[in-house]
């Protein structure tokens, strides 16, 4: 098989193995903000302590510019604690919250109608929003054509031989955007975080349980006799 039809192999896969999250179904909207202080949250922490971190900063301060850029520093420190790193995430929290309210008028709904490299720009040009966490908006509430690529989705591209180990940030999205379909992108950034969480692990990879072991070049180096017996998987419905 060529080199897209194996990677539509792999998601087709990861389909029957994990389950997507409820909200990639159910059509409801993601507000921009609160979708750009919930990506700042989820940075070095799981999605637990993410979203503990959020709701303690939800009951104390509306998810707003206004509300963020004039919050005390020690109460955003106290409320998101849990999530880790939190005086830096508080600090760029408030700084991204002035920047909002001064550059953009307090509302992050130019994403919706301009293009999105022009709306990836303006996203990145605000502090402490990278590639990533612009990606991240610009797909979760926009459905715009996009695969963001975090630390899992990085690891397991390169693992999976889509990318080569020294491949970037923009090389590894391109390449993802090039083999899979739009309609697919939101299921595979989602799909092959949960990948890397469960099988495709930074130490210790646990190919023998990985369920496209026998699709993976990795695997087959590290466990050979994975090679011997490989499964036979139907096209995706």
């Amino acid at each position: 098989m060529d080199e897209k039809e194996r990677a539509n192999e792999i998601l087709c896969i990861l389909k029957a193995n994990f389950t997507l999250p409820e909200w990639t179904v159910s059509g409801g909207a993601r507000e921009p903000f609160r979708t750009l202080i919930r990506t700042v949250l989820s940075q070095a922490t799981n999605d637990r302590n993410r979203d503990r971190a959020f709701k303690n900063l939800s009951e104390k301060y509306p998810i707003t510019p206004e509300a963020l850029a004039e919050a005390d520093i020690k109460e955003i420190e106290r409320a998101i604690r849990v999530g880790g790193l939190f005086r830096n995430k508080s600090r760029v929290i408030r700084e991204l919250s002035r920047a909002v309210l001064e550059r953009f008028n307090g509302s992050l709904n130019f994403v919706y109608s301009q293009p999105l490299p022009e709306a990836r720009e303006k996203l990145m040009s605000i502090p402490g929003v990278g590639p990533k966490t612009a990606d991240v908006i610009l797909l979760f509430c926009t459905d715009k054509s996009v695969v963001p690529v975090d630390t899992h989705v990085n690891r397991v591209s390169k693992r999976l031989g889509f990318a080569s180990v020294k491949a970037g940030y923009e090389k590894i999205r391109q390449t993802l955007e090039s083999l899979y379909s739009s309609k697919d992108y939101l299921a595979v950034h989602l799909l092959l975080i949960a990948l890397g969480r469960n099988h495709c692990r930074a130490r210790n990879p646990l190919h023998n349980s990985c369920p496209v072991k026998t699709l993976c070049p990795t695997a087959t180096l590290e466990a050979p006799e994975l090679s011997s017996h490989r499964l036979h998987v139907g096209g995706c419905p």
